[in-house]
């Protein structure tokens, strides 16, 4: 067993496999409705907090884990000498990566290191990262070695998606109520990309949705010279059908070793809704 343990958070988007395969471990972030706290992925799973929208006809508030969530996750193993590597969601999206750097300083005086790497992505763009940290960590890299590598690495993440309704960046505050019928009527699905990490709509395709799904497809595609062809994930919001048939097309079109298929979790949901789906790859460096 390595004695690098790495951790990321529940927007990460890892399919479980992953996870139990890598032993890579998730601080969950919250979603609120109402009073009532629920811990994305531990709680709350994306069907019921979809069934929650549909009753109480709002979104849920998502924050971030607390210093002291992070601090009850990360002490046993610093506590027994291991070192931390935690890869988390962009800074620009939330206090995640704030807060456990103030638990990373609260256990410094530990055997175990702990070290906070921002993703400056979310979704499978960290996931592209933490995945890739695990590989290098069991093939006996050091802390500072794999740093490096993510740090460069960070640069060369294309994560796009298409949002299929403006019903949730309505409901969420993130666009006008008249953007959001002139949206519906014209069936506008924007066009999202991570730049910076920061989200920032790139394109707006009007008319079916098959039409934006080539769209995503051909941008990605475009750039599938300069892809590395270690792992694409495709990550949807309960659009199985959809991404599995961008996942086939993947597979025959690019040199991909592995084109998996992952589900988007709580926070990430809440705010593009279902059917988004989105294309996540590293290129070469």
């Amino acid at each position: 067993m390595s004695n690098i343990k790495i951790f990321s958070d529940s927007t990460s988007d890892l399919p479980k496999s992953i996870l139990e395969q890598h032993d890579i471990s998730l601080v969950p972030l919250y979603v609120t409705f109402g009073e009532q706290d629920y811990r994305d992925g531990v709680d709350i799973n994306t069907k019921l907090l979809y069934e929650k929208v549909d009753e109480l006809g709002v979104l849920p508030k998502t924050a971030a884990p607390s210093p002291g969530d992070f601090a009850t996750a990360f002490e046993p193993f610093v506590q027994e000498g291991r070192d931390i590597i935690y890869i988390g969601l962009s800074s620009h999206l939330s206090s995640t990566i704030q807060n456990a750097q103030l638990a990373a300083n609260m256990l410094e005086d530990k055997p175990g290191t702990i070290t906070v790497i921002d993703s400056l992505n979310l979704s499978t763009g960290i996931g592209q990262q933490v995945f890739r940290a695990a590989q290098l960590a069991e093939q006996g890299h050091d802390v500072p070695y794999i740093v490096r590598h993510l740090e460069e690495m960070r640069k060369h993440i294309e994560t796009e998606f298409i949002i299929d309704t403006l019903d949730y960046l309505y409901k969420g505050g993130r666009c006008s109520g008249l953007q959001n019928i002139i949206g519906t009527l014209l069936r506008i699905r924007p066009v999202i990309k991570v730049i910076d990490g920061k989200m920032t709509p790139t394109n707006r395709v009007r008319g079916k949705r098959e039409k934006a799904l080539e769209q995503l497809l051909n941008n990605a595609l475009a750039l599938k010279d300069q892809m590395d062809n270690d792992t694409i994930f495709v990550t949807h919001s309960f659009s199985e059908e959809d991404a599995t048939y961008v996942q086939e097309q993947l597979k025959a079109k690019t040199q991909a070793k592995n084109v998996i298929l992952s589900d988007t979790g709580c926070v990430i949901s809440s705010h593009c809704g279902t059917n988004t789906i989105g294309i996540v790859f590293a290129k070469s460096f």
